[in-house]
């Protein structure tokens, strides 16, 4: 696909799910991948893997909530590669309850995580772009940025606050940046193994294995944007299972 390779692409929560699909789909494209996620192993094995298909990946521990290694993340992009092309802010966490739970811990969890990982990733990529003349932010959002039910309150409220930037970003980046969400439904990932009330968690695990789609159907979303013409923008992509209501 000659509007992916030779692209290099940083991707975040790259070591499972989407993020590991992505980066396999965008390696076989031959884009260069620069991957991002706190297990190593899991990192270590998906470059090594990329690499034996005959791909480009470079790969890096990283905490989103921690500003310094998504600047850390686009610097190695830099050094390896000689410029970043793409920054997708995957990383995401649903530890989801009722409020009454009162699980406080894990609404700071996803505020750090789903709202300030993506802002982390802007104010690392954004300058760098702003500089090289080109670029383009893809942030994966979900379903719940558009729908929220019982027990998921504070993830949906990430999640529209991350659609809301990523929408003012959009607005401010001007003809030369482009700015795209990918908003999946279920997914089969590793979503639920955070939830600990037992209730929500075996609803969750019901329906994962009743509907849920395979990431690589929101890695070829993702592919989709990027592969688009420097003055085309997809703006919004939403992928859910046809039986998700």
């Amino acid at each position: 696909m000659p509007d992916i390779e030779h692209k290099v692409v940083a991707i975040t929560g790259a070591s499972s799910g989407i993020g590991e699909a992505t980066a396999l789909l965008l390696a076989e494209r031959g884009a260069k991948v620069v991957l991002g996620a706190r297990r190593p192993e899991r990192l270590e094995d998906l470059a090594t893997r990329i690499a034996a298909a005959g791909g480009e990946a470079a790969c890096m521990v990283t905490d989103v909530t921690r500003r310094q290694d998504l600047a850390a993340l686009v610097a190695l992009a830099r050094e390896r590669y000689g410029k970043l092309d793409v920054l997708v802010s995957n990383a995401g966490v649903g530890p989801v309850s009722p409020l009454d739970d009162l699980r406080v811990d894990d609404w700071d969890t996803m505020i750090d995580v789903n709202i300030k990982g993506v802002l982390h990733g802007i104010a690392a990529a954004l300058p760098v772009f702003r500089t090289q003349g080109f670029g383009q932010f893809v942030n994966t959002v979900s379903t719940a940025a558009y729908r929220t039910v019982p027990n998921q309150a504070v993830y949906s409220g990430t999640k529209v606050a991350v659609r809301a930037i990523s929408e003012g970003l959009r607005q401010e980046a001007g003809d030369a940046l482009r700015v795209s969400i990918v908003s999946p439904g279920f997914t089969r990932t590793d979503f639920i193994d955070s939830v600990a009330n037992p209730e929500v968690r075996a609803h969750l695990s019901s329906a994962r294995d009743r509907m849920a789609i395979a990431p690589e159907a929101i890695a070829r979303a993702i592919a989709f944007t990027i592969e688009q013409p420097a003055d085309v923008d997809v703006s919004e992509i939403v992928v859910r299972p046809t039986a998700q209501s």
